[in-house]
């Protein structure tokens, strides 16, 4: 527990940095509120859908910007900064080391979604039942967590190629369009819906949805639990990439190559 939670704290403060505070409320709570107004009312003038749908929607997306680059960044700022040789050589489990530092992130990406929710839900006008909150504070945790573990196995590509920062960019586009949050999962496609359900925040953002209607937490359970599902599968797929890539960057002796 001292390694993933301790270590992932510290990796935290060394990794994910800013020059200034400003740039962090600006880039991570203001731009998703703006995003979230400029989706509201573009579905109010298309008649897509209610308020409701792009508040919830948007703030479960809004922890995807923290958790996905802050999952790629645990992993390609070491390479980046010359430091990875060093992590891989301690006698720790690398699989701890860095799963940990899916923690942090989360934590970092509740509080946005949070944030957004609530400022949201103020200019906008949504009323939430005070029985949801609890639901909610545990569907937007688990879809954090679950999108942080995404975040890894992208910054584990990291040790294989070179333009993390295209992939994460397109993977946080992706989820945008295909998890169902500011485009109904029914006007899309069948693969795209297919596609949509293997990524997280999808089902976190239904689950969410169904507490904010007044459905019960029983409701949202199923959905919950495919959130943590999806969440687990993309931990283990990062675990298994930093193993196989650290092997593969042993033998071509490409470690630290940017």
């Amino acid at each position: 527990m001292r390694l993933l939670v301790v270590g992932g704290v510290i990796a935290y403060r060394a990794l994910f940095n800013w020059a200034t505070p400003s740039m962090f409320v600006g880039t991570l709570l203001v731009a998703p509120l703006f995003q979230l107004l400029f989706f509201a009312y573009l579905g109010r003038q298309l008649g897509v859908a209610d308020d409701t749908f792009y508040v919830v929607g948007n703030a479960v997306l809004s922890a995807t910007l923290a958790c996905v680059f802050g999952g790629t960044l645990a992993v390609a700022n070491e390479r980046r900064w010359g430091t990875l040789g060093h992590v891989l050589l301690s006698p720790r489990p690398r699989t701890l080391i860095f799963l940990g530092r899916a923690i942090p992130y989360a934590g970092n990406g509740l509080l946005i979604a949070v944030f957004t929710l609530t400022v949201g839900s103020i200019l906008l006008g949504l009323r939430i039942p005070a029985s949801a909150l609890p639901g909610l504070a545990v569907t937007l945790a688990v879809g954090s967590l679950s999108c942080a573990c995404f975040g890894l196995t992208l910054g584990a590509l990291g040790l294989r190629f070179r333009d993390v920062w295209l992939i994460s960019n397109v993977s946080l586009a992706l989820m945008m369009l295909l998890t169902g949050v500011n485009v109904p999962a029914e006007h899309l496609p069948e693969w795209m819906r297919v596609v949509g359900g293997g990524l997280p925040i999808t089902h976190a953002a239904s689950a969410a949805r169904l507490l904010v209607a007044g459905d019960g937490f029983g409701a949202a359970l199923p959905s919950l639990g495919r959130e943590v599902l999806v969440g687990f599968a993309y931990a283990v797929v990062a675990a298994l990439l930093l193993k196989v890539f650290e092997a593969e960057s042993r033998r071509r002796a490409s470690l630290d190559t940017l």
